[in-house]
């Protein structure tokens, strides 16, 4: 189904705006450069016509809290056919970059505007958490921007989705308002799908099937809590909670304390629930969480888009932070929530089973 997008003034009667169009689409990649909360405000600009030693330069590349790369290719006249086969082609550029290359990247993107780019730092500084050189850089997603999609490169796309490749369309339309102009944009598939499958790990080389049991990542609140009161949680913006909604009740989760390691498996009972609707079982009474948790450093109450989110969570077996079950090579990812395809993370759960013997007991 094409995305369509209409705006209108509102009054009696409401008055349609008139579609306009910008003069270029290189003033839209430069507006989403200087502001990239046009596509989210979860990522970071850190590239911009890199030269992919393929023919072609990419528009813009970004990076997402979890480290994974995400690049950001504009229509620019192409048939929208064309731009798909070409993020595909760019996306071999991108899997193959290292941490080094990443960090040139960065440096050379930062000197067009005469400052002195430290990618860690500024990382840090963006997403309020150090770049996990473990992990970075971590997977890619493709993110194709156009005013519209034909349904051929629609059935791609969605194809493409459908075999979790981390792929989405951003179809944008400017709108005219009196002298001023307005940007809408409408996402093709759910961003939650595209972060989804980055976090996945899937790539040509190592397919993978996921095995149905789900890998959690746990910070900014207390484990202790999280025990006693059965949840997991995230909070600080759609990225981190979005992909709290993968999770259904029966299914089975595998928490990881990031920086610890992993400190309990249970079963999900319920939905992602925002923390003011969020309740706890206290001696027998369900009583709202904010009255008897800890205020959570990535808490924001006070705006929506960053409040704290809870799923509940049914323990099989948890540990103590200082007990955290923590090896080289044990799978970890910074992403709220995710369903690895990787072996990794099949050569992981065989060692927690073993760490956490009554895993199954729930």
């Amino acid at each position: 189904m094409s995305v369509s997008q209409r705006i209108w003034r509102v009054g009696q009667p409401a008055q349609r705006l008139v579609e306009s169009r910008l003069a270029s689409e290189q003033e839209l990649e430069e507006m989403i450069a200087a502001t990239p909360e046009i596509i989210s405000d979860q990522w970071m600009v850190i590239g911009r016509q890199e030269d992919t030693g393929l023919g072609g330069r990419i528009d813009l590349l970004a990076i997402a809290p979890d480290s994974s790369l995400v690049l950001i290719e504009l229509k620019r006249g192409r048939t929208p056919r064309e731009v798909v086969a070409q993020a595909l082609d760019y996306a071999t550029w991108v899997e193959a970059l290292d941490a080094e290359a990443v960090t040139r990247i960065y440096a050379r993107f930062k000197a067009k505007s005469q400052e002195k780019g430290d990618l860690a730092r500024d990382f840090e500084a963006r997403f309020g958490i150090p770049l996990d050189a473990e992990v970075f850089p971590g997977q890619h997603q493709i993110v194709i921007v156009a005013s519209m999609l034909d349904a051929g490169s629609e059935r791609i796309v969605s194809y493409l989705g459908k075999r979790s490749v981390a792929i989405n369309v951003l179809c944008f339309k400017v709108f005219q308002h009196g002298t001023d102009k307005l940007l809408s944009r409408a996402w093709l598939r759910d961003p939650v799908e595209a972060q989804a499958a980055s976090s996945a790990g899937t790539s040509p080389a190592s397919p993978g099937l996921w095995n149905g049991e789900y890998y959690g990542s746990f910070g900014g609140r207390s484990w202790e809590e999280a025990v006693k009161y059965g949840f997991i949680s995230a909070g600080g913006g759609s990225w981190y909670t979005n992909t709290l909604k993968l999770l259904k009740p029966g299914d089975r989760i595998w928490v990881k304390i990031p920086g610890k390691g992993f400190v309990g498996v249970g079963r999900v009972t319920g939905v992602s629930t925002p923390l003011t609707e969020f309740k706890v079982d206290l001696d027998g009474q369900q009583v709202p969480a904010a009255e008897v948790v800890t205020q959570g450093e990535l808490d924001a109450t006070a705006d929506p888009e960053k409040m704290g989110y809870f799923v509940p969570v049914e323990w099989a077996q948890t540990v103590t932070e200082d007990q955290a079950v923590n090896e080289p090579g044990l799978f970890g990812n910074t992403n709220s929530v995710c369903a690895p395809k990787t072996p990794k993370w099949r050569t992981t759960i065989e060692r927690l089973r073993s760490a956490f013997p009554n895993y199954d007991s729930i």
